[in-house]
C-alpha cells in the first residue's frame, strides 16, 4: 500500500483496520477455545496442549506480543473511529433512532476496553501466576512446568474467579456479536440481502463462543471436572 498514512487517515482505513485485526483476534478465540475444551478428554489431552504450545519456544512470546498488539491496535483505532462519528454529529439524534441500534453496537468501545482488562487478569492468572495463592503450592515438573489441568481445576473452583471469568466472557460475546458480522460490511462483503443472515449469524457465534468458554469453569464449580490430587 503505497499511501498508508492517507489510508489510514480515511474512515474507510480505519474500519478496514478494525476488521482486519478482529478476524486475527476471533480466529485466536476459536483455536484458543478448542484447545481449553481438551479439559474435558481428561488431564492428558489438555496438558499435552499445553506442552505442544511450549515446544514453540521463543516462537510462543512472539505470537503473545503479536496478539496483544493486536488488541491494543483494534481497541485504539475503534476509540478512534468512535470519537470521529461523535465529531460528525455534535447534535443529539433529536427523533431518538438510535435506539433501533443494538446495545452491543452502541457500546463496543466500553466493551472492547473490560475485555481488555480481562486479557490482562487472564494473563496474570494462568501465564503468570499472580493472583491465585493456590497455584505456590503446586510443584513444577524437572523442566519447570505446571500441571495445567491442575490449574484451570483449581483456578475455577473460586466461585469468584469463575463469576469474573463468566461476566467478562458475556462481554467478549456482546462485543462479538456485532463485531464478526459488521467486519464483513467494514471488508465491502456485505449487501442488503446479506446483512440480517449475517447479523444472526454473528449472533449464533458469540454465543456459541460464550457457551464454550463458560462451560469449563461451570463444570468445574458442578464437580463435574474434578483434579486428579487434591492440595
Amino acid at each position: 500500500m503505497t499511501n498508508f498514512p492517507g489510508f489510514y487517515r480515511s474512515s474507510i482505513g480505519k474500519k478496514m483496520i478494525v476488521a482486519l485485526t478482529g478476524v486475527i483476534l476471533m480466529l485466536f478465540v476459536i483455536g484458543h477455545l478448542l484447545g481449553n475444551l481438551q479439559i474435558f478428554l481428561g488431564p492428558r489431552w489438555v496438558n499435552d496442549y499445553a506442552q505442544h504450545l511450549r515446544d514453540l519456544g521463543p516462537l510462543l512470546w512472539l505470537i503473545r506480543i503479536f496478539l496483544l498488539a493486536t488488541v491494543i491496535i483494534h481497541i485504539y483505532v475503534t476509540i478512534q473511529l468512535a470519537i470521529e462519528n461523535r465529531r460528525a454529529r455534535p447534535e443529539p439524534y433529536i427523533d431518538k433512532n438510535y435506539v433501533k441500534a443494538t446495545f452491543a453496537s452502541r457500546h463496543m468501545v466500553m466493551s472492547g476496553l473490560i475485555v481488555l482488562a480481562f486479557i490482562a487478569y487472564h494473563l496474570a492468572h494462568f501465564t503468570f501466576r499472580k493472583t491465585d495463592p493456590r497455584f505456590a503450592l503446586l510443584k513444577p515438573d524437572p523442566h519447570g512446568h505446571y500441571d495445567v489441568y491442575l490449574m484451570m481445576v483449581y483456578g475455577f473452583q473460586n466461585y469468584l474467579v469463575s463469576g469474573f471469568y463468566v461476566l467478562g466472557l458475556f462481554l467478549l460475546a456482546l462485543h462479538l456479536s456485532h463485531g464478526s458480522s459488521s467486519l464483513f460490511q467494514s471488508l465491502g462483503l456485505n449487501d442488503k440481502k446479506l446483512a440480517p443472515r449475517l447479523a444472526l449469524g454473528g449472533r449464533i457465534f458469540a454465543w456459541l463462543i460464550f457457551i464454550g468458554y463458560t462451560s469449563i469453569p461451570v463444570a468445574v464449580l458442578l464437580g463435574l471436572v474434578k483434579p486428579a490430587q487434591q492440595l
